[in-house]
């Protein structure tokens, strides 16, 4: 488990620890979406951005992605994206499968 559902209020984001790294949760129509929190461009965190449908304005530079699918909206040919990562809701626990294991780092 990743977090509770109902910590997420709707229109919103949250971000938890995964990994070695930071994701941020969001709450849209009663749908969650989760990405790595941290903008390709400058690093800025996404949680803190302007959310609207399934778009995120990064809160630095203005860039935009889906939350849904990782595409950098506004080049969406470009292969700038967001990692998203897969998770199911259930009895109101939001989860997300372990991160993969780095061999490499003897994990």
């Amino acid at each position: 488990m990743i977090a509770e559902a109902d910590e997420i209020p709707e229109g919103e984001s949250r971000t938890y620890p995964y990994g070695d790294t930071v994701v941020a949760i969001f709450r849209r129509g009663g749908e969650f979406f989760a990405v790595d929190d941290i903008c390709p461009h400058m690093g800025a965190s996404l949680a803190g951005g302007y959310f609207d449908g399934t778009a995120v304005t990064c809160p630095w530079h203005a860039w935009r992605f889906c939350v849904a699918n990782g595409t950098w909206l506004d080049n969406p040919k470009s292969p700038v994206r967001l990692r998203c990562h897969a998770l199911r809701v259930e009895n109101g626990k939001i989860l997300i499968p372990p991160p993969p294991r780095n061999i490499a780092d003897g994990d």
